[in-house]
């Protein structure tokens, strides 16, 4: 471990921190701290920004550029008052900061974390040189077979190779992504939704010339690295319009565009596509803007994601996760029927941080495996609690993220925590989306098949939001298909009948029971009970509450106060 600071006693108290962990090194100054690293390995280093001869920003950047240096996990020491100095440093890859007075247990919490992602890391250096290795072995194709422009890893890679032949010019990252493309497929045929992907690609193509690079990032996800100076999105976006409506598909495909004008090299290319999708998912489908660009707002967010991935851990270990239940009804008897368990992070000081917020980074980042496991062992718990209090035990949705496919041990593992808990299978409902469909679906019906041959119940999670609705619906095993009551809202008299008679069809052809979530008002839940369906959930008979507050709405209910 290198200690770089100009003051001795912050070194000292430092170095006591550690010493009984790690070798430990001094330096006064970032200038004393480089020549160190050039002589000898360094596993982490523990820098001050503010010093003579070479400050902390500096050696960052000296770091940064080196190929052999740039793996160096750096935490920054900070006083209290340098928030911008903190979010500058990690933009410049500092894995964490501390800040001064330093509280022992934070410090050695936050260096054991970073050195563990290391770790983990290599981890995957590792495996992503077996990988590499087996895609060379397999003639590894640079080109998307479909579009003819570079897939995502030849995107990355080239593009990488675009921003250090050129530091002298400003380049942008451009994030597309189609809105009502899933329909295509369903309504027409592949080969049609083919000639839209192969349409857009050839025109990103013309656009990127030889100055930028195309990439196709997914099925309808395509990115363009071009010069700042070439990018005009308006007229870019006016032309994808113009191509669109000249292929006559009666149907209102529109592009949307997130751009990252790119003002840090240091970042991964893998990081600029992210910023510049989280521009567009700013705007996408939510009106008349087309287009979004990264600033400030969606830096704040960059942070919060560096927040969760540093503090998830503990907040696991200390019990800030609990399950709330979202009520389940039958309208039909105006009776509660089951729950569906929804996480929360109750943070010590951020208060209740609602799954949005989290869940995605978890997924990225696998440990939503970790926090999957902890709900249901708390969900299978819950509802022993339930037969052990002599209330009716009612089934509870936990959802299945796709992670899990890939885990071969998880579906005994689930089995193993029903029988410790004395829970009948059935009892929990196995909810999947379209999403871990489309990811893997083979793996997918072998998995669902296994978990109903045990007693288990499915439940189709929110139909109809990706591409491949009707082939998922077709192939997997389920009992329940659940629909978002968004497809209601904001649609013209009649018609939201028409929607849910259609949901109410298809599920009794598909020999499934049909719920629609979402219900937020009664106008809602009469327009459902109308046109057939009677399982509904959501805000407009219930809102999500804590696992002691649905103990409690059960027992009000075994006592007929409701």
């Amino acid at each position: 471990m290198l200690v770089v600071d100009d003051v001795d006693i912050n070194r000292e108290i430092l170095s006591l921190y550690f010493r009984d962990k790690y070798e430990i090194v001094e330096a006064a100054n970032g200038q004393e701290a480089l020549d160190i690293i050039m002589r000898q390995r360094v596993d982490i280093i523990l820098l001050d920004i503010v010093m003579p001869v070479m400050g902390g920003m500096e050696l960052l950047e000296i770091l940064h550029q080196s190929d052999t240096l740039n793996n160096i996990p750096v935490i920054v020491t900070t006083s209290q008052e340098s928030v911008n100095k903190e979010v500058r440093a990690m933009e410049m890859g500092a894995a964490d900061f501390v800040t001064k007075p330093y509280n022992p247990t934070v410090v050695k919490c936050r260096v054991h974390n970073v050195m563990a992602r290391q770790e983990n890391e290599w981890r995957k250096l590792e495996q992503a040189a077996q990988d590499d290795k087996i895609k060379r072995m397999k003639h590894d194709i640079e080109i998307d077979a479909l579009t003819g422009i570079y897939n995502r890893d030849s995107f990355i890679t080239n593009v990488t190779r675009l921003l250090q032949e050129n530091r002298d010019i400003r380049y942008s990252m451009v994030c597309f992504d189609i809105s009502g493309f899933r329909m295509i497929n369903e309504l027409f045929n592949v080969e049609t939704g083919d000639v839209v992907l192969k349409t857009a690609a050839a025109y990103f193509r013309t656009v990127s010339g030889k100055r930028g690079i195309a990439g196709s990032l997914s099925a309808d996800r395509f990115a363009l690295c071009i010069p700042k100076d070439s990018l005009d999105i308006e007229l870019l976006i006016q032309g994808l319009d113009g191509l669109m409506r000249s292929m006559a598909l009666y149907r209102d495909l529109r592009f949307y565009a997130g751009v990252y004008h790119i003002d840090n090299i240091y970042l991964s290319v893998a990081q600029m596509i992210d910023r510049a999708h989280l521009a567009l998912k700013r705007i996408k489908g939510l009106g008349k803007e087309r287009f979004a660009v990264y600033d400030d707002a969606l830096r704040n967010t960059l942070v919060e994601e560096q927040m969760v991935n540093r503090e998830m851990e503990l907040a696991l270990e200390s019990g800030q996760f609990v399950v709330y239940m979202q009520p389940i009804y039958d309208m039909s008897t105006n009776q509660l029927i089951g729950a569906e368990a929804m996480p929360r992070w109750v943070h010590p000081t951020k208060g209740i941080i609602e799954p949005d917020h989290f869940l995605p980074i978890f997924e990225k980042n696998g440990f939503i495996t970790k926090l999957d496991r902890y709900i249901w062992e708390k969900v299978s718990s819950f509802i022993s609690e339930e037969r052990y209090r002599g209330l009716n035990v009612l089934p509870v949705e936990i959802i299945l993220s796709k992670v899990h496919l890939y885990d071969p041990g998880f579906t005994d593992y689930l089995i193993s925590i029903t029988k410790q808990h004395e829970v009948e299978a059935d009892k929990l409902l196995i909810g999947v989306t379209e999403e871990a469909y489309n990811d893997n679906p083979q793996m997918l019906i072998k998995v669902l098949k296994k978990l109903q041959t045990n007693g288990f119940k499915i439940v189709l999670d929110d139909f109809g939001r990706e591409h491949g609705s009707l082939n998922m619906l077709k192939v997997l095993p389920a009992d329940y298909l659940k629909v978002n009551a968004s497809f209601i809202k904001d649609v013209p008299s009649g018609k939201p009948d028409l929607i849910v008679e259609s949901f109410v069809k298809m599920a009794e052809a598909m020999d499934m029971q049909l719920f629609i979530g979402g219900v937020e008002t009664e106008a809602e839940a009469d327009l459902i009970r109308r046109a057939g369906c009677s399982l509904i959930s959501g805000y407009g008979h219930a809102k999500p509450m804590s696992a002691d507050e649905y103990i409690g709405f059960l027992e009000k209910l075994a006592d007929g106060e409701f």
